[in-house]
């Protein structure tokens, strides 16, 4: 079976441009997993975006099914775009590195919809705990890799106040986003307050 990483990572490059700094993280029983940070460029000059690299190596395993198949299932890396220079966001690269190897400590399944908590703040300071997964395809495009491996899908990470997290659970996934649709709320805005919930 080739190895999907190198595939990856070239994917990332294509659509994001070169990384200018990377950490690997390493959990105990879990594959490695590597973050890339990719620096502010073109249009949005002042967007940095950091990708998992590593999350995708294994399919992740349905936690009910009795066997894990070493081929088959979803595979996915994690995208996180936030504006530079206004907070210690480069702090996150272990919390991500942690969200990227939990289908493997926990056994879940990340898919578009999920909420992800890591139980502390995603950098210094900041009002957010955890993480709306959402719809892949914009940024970086899915991965075809040969049959019967599934492609590997890049998916972007919104973050959420515990307020918000808290009202998404109640509400779903789709409610939370129309909200922050609604009011105008700048996503990439490491410092923002949560949106209106009354």
């Amino acid at each position: 079976m080739a190895d999907v990483l190198p595939l990856v990572e070239a994917r990332l490059h294509s659509a994001l441009g070169e990384p200018d700094a990377r950490a690997a993280v390493t959990f105990l029983g879990t594959d490695r997993i590597e973050v890339l940070r990719f620096p502010a460029a073109g249009q949005e000059g002042d967007v940095v975006r950091y990708a998992t690299l590593g999350m995708s190596a294994q399919p992740m395993a349905d936690p009910t099914a009795v066997l894990a198949d070493p081929v088959k299932g979803p595979r996915a890396e994690l995208v996180l775009s936030v504006r530079a220079g206004v907070a210690e966001t480069d702090k996150v690269l272990r919390p991500l590195a942690v969200l990227a190897a939990s289908p493997q400590v926990e056994g879940v399944i990340v898919a578009p919809g999920a909420s992800l908590d890591v139980g502390e703040p995603l950098w210094p300071g900041a009002p957010f705990t955890s993480v709306l997964v959402a719809e892949p395809g914009g940024l970086v495009e899915d991965l075809e890799l040969d049959a019967p491996l599934d492609p590997v899908r890049f998916l972007p990470l919104l973050p959420m106040t515990p307020n918000e997290a808290a009202w998404k659970r109640v509400h779903g996934a789709p409610a939370l986003q129309e909200r922050w649709l609604n009011h105008g709320t700048d996503l990439r805005d490491p410092s923002r307050r949560s949106v209106p919930l009354d």
